[in-house]
């Protein structure tokens, strides 16, 4: 605000001195009281403002302005990388020996001894009825049959 203040009072501080001696001198400018006028009203306030704008002319020339300012990023980018490509040296590994392979060995295996579907009693037997898929296994006791009676004696002669 103090400069802006100061560039005014400059100007009307220029103003002032320069209308009286362009209007004294007789060039172009037309005759009659305006640069009188304007310099009677303009010099007290050159007088008062001389003196500030000295002032902040001297003081902005012997203290200038201070500016703290974080120190700038700065990123480099990633050294060029040269690659010196050589092609591996061309070497073949020789084909992987394949024999053939063993003969199978053929295991045959007995099947189970069958077990018995029948056992025998003096007086009966058990069969085994079913085949344990469809059918379960079952043991049914099945009896021997009665002995026919004896033939008769034969008839006794006399």
């Amino acid at each position: 605000m103090r400069r802006v203040i100061a560039v005014g009072l400059a100007a009307a501080l220029l103003v002032g001195i320069t209308a009286p001696a362009a209007h004294a001198g007789g060039g172009h400018f037309r005759r009659g009281p305006g640069g009188l006028v304007a310099a009677a009203l303009f010099a007290p306030f050159a007088l008062i403002a001389a003196p500030f704008i000295i002032a902040s002319s001297v003081a902005a020339a012997t203290a200038p302005a201070v500016v703290v300012a974080p120190p700038p990023r700065v990123y480099y980018a990633p050294p060029p990388v040269a690659y010196s490509y050589a092609p591996p040296p061309v070497s073949y590994a020789p084909p992987p020996v394949s024999y053939a392979p063993p003969p199978a060995q053929v295991v045959s295996v007995q099947p189970a001894a069958p077990q018995p579907s029948v056992v025998q009693y003096p007086h009966g037997r058990y069969e085994l009825r079913g085949d344990g898929v469809t059918v379960a296994y079952q043991w049914v006791w099945v009896p021997n049959p009665v002995a026919p009676p004896p033939p008769p004696p034969p008839p006794a002669y006399r």
